[in-house]
């Protein structure tokens, strides 16, 4: 008895959140047309969309056109129903947004740290969602939950039960979750991504990580270690090493990889290197420029990168594999040499291609994951 009543609940959440993926992606469309792509019975659509409607989810559009007999009422998701903070902590700055469950922002703001002390900085987090509350918002949006983006490791937060606490003081849903994760979520549920059945973000900025989404679900690994990429050793000579911090990838084809290498061939060339403000994207402007010293280490991090979107294509077969991150930003230098050197080298060829959401991928992302938690959201590979 208790199996059976385990499995129906099971069923419900997964007839729930069919129709509610499939009104979110195929708006409008009729209980009609629902029933026949899910392949699920009529009473049972009609049941899950009366569900989805009186909580605000999903609302009524209009008419499909006739084909003879009545026509059918259309459904679209009501992406302005609800909204849903999104912060990114990250080491120099707060980073807040509120958006709809469309992925439109409504409100951003950008704020310094202003202490790396724990409890001031809590309370700056704090003051930060108080402040995007109070922001104004369309009539009747609720307020879906908060997702948090990363938090700084300078401030010393690994083992603050952050959730909890926001949790309690704003009586909200609250997600936790790192950058790179939510930045493949945010480019899977609106970014360049969209509609694919898998997914691969790699983010290269200071480090290199990847964010790896199967089925709409971030993968984690066992030991919750899956898309760490930054750690693969780009040939034998970088086995047999311990590597603190960064990676063996990302030491040399991460931003600071990057830089770290320009300034290397720089003092080769006698060339003057500049004490600060030099960075990775100063490297790609000098390669655009056709330096030569620039060209040099873009193309052995063409190689470096490339490496690594061949084991991930390899390994996963990903639909698509999106390159994000701040090297993101010159894209347009990376993307088509990448996939010139895997020209027959990998079964099949990969599609990589640039993000489309930017620094914003991650707090997008959020919206995903608090939308999948607070509705209960369950897919089963193969089930329609």
């Amino acid at each position: 008895m208790i199996q059976r009543s385990a499995t129906a609940r099971l069923i419900r959440r997964l007839n729930r959140s069919a129709v509610l993926d499939l009104v979110r992606e195929r708006s409008p469309i009729s209980r009609s047309e629902i029933s026949r792509q899910l392949n699920m019975s009529m009473p049972t659509v009609m049941r899950v969309v009366d569900m989805l409607h009186d909580e605000d989810l999903v609302r009524w559009s209009g008419d499909s056109e006739s084909t003879g007999g009545r026509p059918g009422s259309l459904l679209e998701f009501n992406a302005e129903g609800y909204a849903v903070l999104g912060l990114d902590l990250g080491g120099s700055k707060m980073f807040g947004t509120i958006a709809n469950l469309g992925g439109s922002i409504q409100c951003e703001i950008y704020r310094p740290w202003e202490s790396n002390d724990r409890e001031q900085a809590l309370e700056q987090v704090c003051v930060l969602i108080s402040d995007l509350l109070h922001r104004p918002r369309p009539p009747r949006q609720q307020i879906r939950g908060i997702g948090v983006v990363t938090w700084a490791p300078s401030l010393g937060w690994r083992n603050l039960p952050l959730r909890d606490i926001l949790a309690e003081r704003f009586a909200l849903p609250v997600v936790v979750e790192n950058d790179v994760n939510l930045a493949a979520l945010g480019e899977y549920g609106f970014g360049a991504a969209r509609g694919a059945s898998s997914a691969v973000c790699i983010a290269v900025g200071t480090g290199i990580g990847a964010g790896i989404i199967i089925d709409r679900k971030i993968y984690r690994g066992f030991n919750q270690s899956a898309g760490e990429v930054g750690y693969l050793p780009p040939d034998v000579s970088y086995l047999g090493r311990r590597y603190e911090g960064f990676g063996a990838l990302e030491s040399i084809a991460s931003g600071s990889g990057v830089e770290h290498r320009a300034r290397q061939v720089l003092h080769q060339h006698n060339r003057l290197v500049p004490e600060q403000g030099f960075s990775a994207e100063d490297v790609f402007k000098a390669a655009r420029l056709g330096e030569s010293w620039a060209l040099q280490v873009v193309a052995e991090t063409v190689d470096y990168l490339a490496f690594a979107v061949a084991v991930i294509s390899a390994v996963l077969d990903p639909q698509v594999i999106v390159l994000g991150g701040g090297v993101s930003r010159s894209a347009d230098m990376l993307i088509d040499p990448i996939l010139s050197r895997l020209e027959g080298v990998v079964p099949a060829r990969p599609n990589l291609v640039p993000s489309s959401l930017g620094s914003r991928a991650a707090v997008l992302g959020a919206i995903m994951l608090v939308l999948d938690t607070t509705t209960d959201f369950v897919t089963v590979k193969g089930i329609s």
